[in-house]
């Protein structure tokens, strides 16, 4: 019996031993071939291959499409893999594919922005979801010893062509995740939210990293970036100052793209047309959306992808994950933390192992069970816990209105006061509110949970708080921002931020090197253009003097304010450089001029008759 053990614990660690994967063992195990796979309009693909070299069982195929390129390039020279959590993947030999999508690095054909998909393609006609479906086809009928089943992934803009993929209605295609996926660019992703130009992010990524610029022919090469060193992003946006000062940038560097958006500046067919949720009906692949509660670009697209193929494509088995992640971060390995906001434990390790691995392995290997995968695998900061729900929202929620009131105060009650009451604050482009605090050379990530006491301090930045909680207070699902404003001007935008406020005695740790006593998190923040308070297609002026109704949904929320913490509301007009300055008058944005740019006197009311609030979804 001894013996029989000791036998058995030699084959364990031999086991482990031999699935220790490095370079040297991945380059042993592993081919690379690289392909150009045609599409049924003729244009070809460039598709990089890894494939394992066992032959005693049939391997899943898991493909990434993107237009960052399937670097390294070149047979000889392998993606480190190895250097990441995909390494399971590598340990249970599934073939693992990058392709280029059309139009971009070695790929064929010519490049569109988040193509269109077409539910009624004829002939040769093509979107990305056909796309996917003749690089799945070939690679199940030309890649030898493949199990016949195929999952794709992506992260961002690869999370779009992920979403397409879904589409695509291939029979081998067996699971899908599109994660941070670009959704809608006008609506919330990325370019715009709530019709708000982000200006920042747009330009450094169209005009900074070169993503906009043309190429001639298919290359291995990537454009040349615009260096756009400084210390201090603020002032370089300000000296810019109005947009067209930009597109004059853009122009030079022929990205026709950039000239596309400023002459699009509401939500008309260009961009609805570039809705991915359009094309969400009959979805056949499980799909596992996933996003980060705090991802500074895609926070949007995770929750309303994962919505809309839920409503529109109710037999599918679609299910979401959301944890306290910046953008991609699930990926990284490390998830203990963002900026100064600790999470308790390494929650993208966790998710790996527990969450996105045992997916694929299910539905691509057969191995496993997804009776964990519950509909919502939800993070919940403040608690720091992990939540498996039934659905999202999760029963038990109840909508509930907190109230902006007099004296800097926030209250579950409504306002009595029959007198008109109001708070007040001068919105000034020429002293904007900035999104973050101190001199930053790059938009950062951290803003999503950032200490707000820089904007608490300002004159133009409105704050409600309420009293220490008595008892823990959670939210889960989307808050709603119901505000009675009037302005002096006919435009203006407005922010609401919801921040939770820790105890002025709070600590992580006795071993912190940061003190977070007073610490005032940043838990959700959204724009709203005010204009697009009615329609995102059909803007309207205010009324100066008048009093309006803006209400807009911020994303959803997953989130315990703990006892003893603080709940607390900012209103304020500029983020800035986030956004683009809005000149406060009812004009073409896009195409102002520096000196369109005026104040505006604005008043958020707080009385019985016109009561601002928002919207909490309080688990009860």
């Amino acid at each position: 019996m001894k013996k029989f053990i000791l036998i058995a614990l030699l084959f364990a660690c031999s086991r482990i031993f031999a699935q220790t994967i490095d370079s040297a063992w991945f380059v042993t195990h592993y081919t690379k071939k690289e392909v150009y796979i045609p599409m049924r309009d003729g244009v070809k693909l460039f598709t990089s291959f890894y494939i394992p070299g066992d032959s005693s069982e049939k391997h899943p195929i898991l493909l990434t499409r993107t237009p960052y390129s399937c670097a390294p390039y070149g047979e000889g020279n392998y993606k480190k893999y190895w250097l990441s959590y995909f390494t399971q993947y590598l340990s249970e030999g599934y073939i693992l594919v990058t392709q280029d999508v059309r139009g971009r690095w070695m790929s064929e054909g010519d490049f569109a922005n988040v193509r269109p998909f077409n539910a009624n393609k004829k002939g040769k006609e093509i979107d990305e979801a056909s796309d996917t479906y003749d690089a799945i086809d070939w690679m199940i009928k030309n890649i030898p010893n493949n199990n016949g089943k195929v999952g794709v992934m992506g992260i961002s803009y690869p999370g779009f062509y992920s979403t397409e993929a879904a589409l695509s209605g291939h029979p081998a295609l067996k699971a899908v995740s599109p994660q941070a996926p670009v959704t809608d660019w006008f609506a919330g992703d990325d370019f715009h939210h709530n019709g708000a130009f982000f200006a920042m992010d747009a330009y450094e990524f169209y005009i900074g990293r070169g993503f906009g610029k043309p190429r001639s022919a298919p290359t291995t090469v990537g454009p040349d970036a615009k260096q756009l060193f400084t210390s201090n992003k603020y002032d370089y946006y300000f000296k810019t100052g109005a947009l067209p000062n930009l597109t004059a940038v853009a122009n030079a560097d022929s990205v026709w793209f950039w000239d596309t958006v400023m002459n699009h500046p509401t939500y008309d067919a260009f961009w609805k047309a570039r809705n991915a949720r359009v094309g969400c009906y009959n979805v056949k692949p499980a799909v596992m959306v996933v996003g980060g509660l705090f991802d500074a670009e895609d926070c949007f697209g995770a929750w309303n992808t994962f919505k809309a193929i839920e409503k529109q494509s109710p037999a599918t088995h679609v299910s979401i994950v959301e944890g306290p992640w910046y953008h991609g971060q699930w990926a990284s390995k490390k998830g203990f933390n963002l900026g100064n906001v600790q999470f308790s434990s390494n929650t993208a390790e966790w998710y790996e192992q527990h969450i996105e691995f045992p997916f694929f392995n299910y539905y691509l290997k057969g191995k496993g069970s997804v009776d964990s995968l519950t509909k919502a695998t939800v993070f919940f900061s403040g608690e720091n816990q992990w939540h498996k729900l039934a659905s999202w929202p999760p029963a038990g929620v109840k909508m509930t209105d907190i109230y902006l009131g007099n004296n800097k105060q926030l209250f579950f009650s409504k306002p009595t006061a029959a007198k008109q009451s109001f708070s007040e604050y001068i919105s000034d482009p020429a002293h904007p509110v900035p999104y973050a605090e101190g001199e930053l050379s790059h938009r950062t990530r951290e803003y999503m949970t950032d200490d707000q006491h820089f904007a608490s301090r300002r004159t133009d930045v409105l704050s409600f708080e309420t009293g220490a909680l008595t008892e823990d207070v959670t939210l889960a699902g989307p808050v709603i921002a119901d505000l009675l404003v009037s302005l002096s001007t006919t435009d203006a935008d407005f922010v609401v931020k919801l921040i939770d406020v820790f105890p002025d005695d709070f600590t992580y740790s006795d071993t912190d090197t940061y003190l977070m006593n007073g610490y005032q998190m940043l838990v959700r923040a959204e724009i709203m253009r005010g204009r697009f308070r009615n329609s995102l297609e059909k803007p309207e002026a205010f009324v100066p003097g008048k009093i309006t109704e803006v209400k807009y949904e911020l994303p959803d929320v997953a989130h315990t304010f703990k006892k003893g913490h603080k709940i607390m509301v900012q209103v304020q007009s500029t983020w800035f450089p986030l956004v683009d300055r809005n000149p406060q008058q009812f004009i073409d944005i896009y195409h102002a001029k520096d000196s369109d740019f005026i104040k505006s006197d604005i008043k958020v009311y707080h009385d019985a008759g016109n009561a601002s609030k928002l919207i909490l979804p309080i688990v009860k």
